[in-house]
């Protein structure tokens, strides 16, 4: 099985340059999709073949300076197609691709091009003409989930309401995905790193780099392990299964980041508490959960819907993917306590945890108090198989 990688005179002209194109157009299965699309007749939501020229115009031939992210798996142009109504693009140049993949390659650009929901980044197209091909996507201009919430001013924005919505509409993207996307489709790397925000804190699923079509008549996938640290599904990483739960897992670390505002992995803390997992499950069994918890939405949130969410992160984070709910119950939850919390707004300066309230926590204080002055962090003990497990897998983006 040969990979070939993405050189660095990629974008440069290169000697018999038509022939180039053709000959890379071919490898990658221009003439495949291009049947493909012909099959789908008048269907609109389909991918479109750019060529590369149409994308050296849009990216001023791919200059630094349209450089808006780069990653283990690509690189991330800003680019306006002028002769499309000068249409903001983001566009994705990958590192490597699977000669022996073509096929499945083909197929998930006409997959994810039909994905008809609005909290899934849209794939418009593809380029061919490269060794390495080039995928088009929709331009979302608010950054990720993960620098709103790694920014002190940018997550004080993120009121506990709209961080709900957030995890409702991740939650009903994935749902949908498993549920009634034909083939199914996991993600494979789900992270706040790859949920976009628009202008309205709508989130965008995007990345779909190593994604898998799941078999109709399976259940699970054997691959090599491949997504991120932090994020990856233990059970995953022991077997090589790859399964729907897989998502449910990484699902549940994003929850987690989202009730803490901290980093799913981070060197910088203590030894036990480098997994965000590790640390907010071994803070639920001591009774210190709310010592993590981000105080940015301690004041407007209802102590039990909070309870609520934590245990649906918990459910998520079972080392067992059988013992993981499906995404479509979960995003069935979180829509019911979405609602939930649009009808009891709870506006308060500071929250008096109770016996009986610090007890639907997990909690084993009797009293504790949240104000702007407290900023204590406890030293828990790490449980988790994670810690244990060194395996080689591809790098975040």
């Amino acid at each position: 099985m040969r990979v070939l990688k993405q050189n660095e005179d990629f974008l440069k002209p290169v000697p018999f340059g038509l022939r180039w194109k053709e000959e890379f157009f071919r490898k990658n299965g221009g003439l495949m999709l291009q049947q493909r699309l012909a099959q789908e007749g008048r269907n609109t939501n389909v991918a479109r073949i750019f060529t590369l020229e149409e994308l050296r115009k849009a990216t001023n031939n791919f200059e630094e300076t349209r450089i808006i992210g780069r990653g283990g798996y690509g690189t991330v142009f800003k680019g306006i197609l002028v002769d499309h109504n000068s249409c903001t693009v983001a566009i994705k140049r990958s590192r490597e691709v699977n000669e022996n993949q073509v096929d499945q390659f083909i197929n998930e650009v006409i997959m994810l091009s039909q994905v008809n929901s609005r909290n899934v980044v849209k794939l418009l197209g593809c380029c061919l003409e490269t060794e390495v091909p080039l995928l088009v996507y929709e331009f979302i201009d608010n950054g990720t989930l993960s620098e709103h919430l790694s920014s002190t001013t940018k997550s004080q924005h993120l009121s506990w309401n709209i961080r709900l919505r957030i995890a409702s509409e991740i939650a009903g993207v994935l749902s949908y995905l498993h549920s009634v996307a034909s083939p199914p489709i996991i993600h494979r790397d789900i992270k706040s790193a790859n949920i976009l925000l628009d202008q309205n804190y709508t989130a965008k699923v995007t990345d779909f780099g190593i994604s898998k079509l799941a078999p109709l008549d399976e259940n699970q996938v054997s691959t090599m392990v491949q997504g991120t640290f932090g994020y990856l599904d233990p059970e995953y990483m022991l077997t090589g299964l790859l399964t729907e739960k897989s998502d449910v897992y990484s699902f549940g670390v994003v929850l987690i980041e989202l009730l803490t505002s901290e980093k799913a992995l981070s060197l910088d803390r203590v030894e036990e508490e480098k997994f965000l997992a590790n640390y907010f499950i071994s803070s639920l069994k001591s009774g210190h959960l709310v010592q993590v918890l981000d105080r940015n939405i301690m004041f407007d949130v209802s102590i039990e819907l909070l309870k609520e969410v934590a245990m649906i992160a918990k459910s998520c984070l079972s080392i067992k993917g059988d013992d993981r709910p499906s995404m479509k119950n979960i995003a069935r939850e979180l829509e019911v306590l979405e609602i939930r919390a649009k009808q009891s707004p709870i506006q308060v300066s500071k929250i008096d945890f109770t016996d009986t309230e610090a007890s639907l926590l997990g909690m084993q204080s009797t009293k504790a108090y949240i104000d702007s002055g407290d900023s204590s962090c406890i030293h828990t003990e790490s449980h988790s198989i994670m810690e244990h497990m060194m395996v080689p897998i591809a790098g975040g983006r």
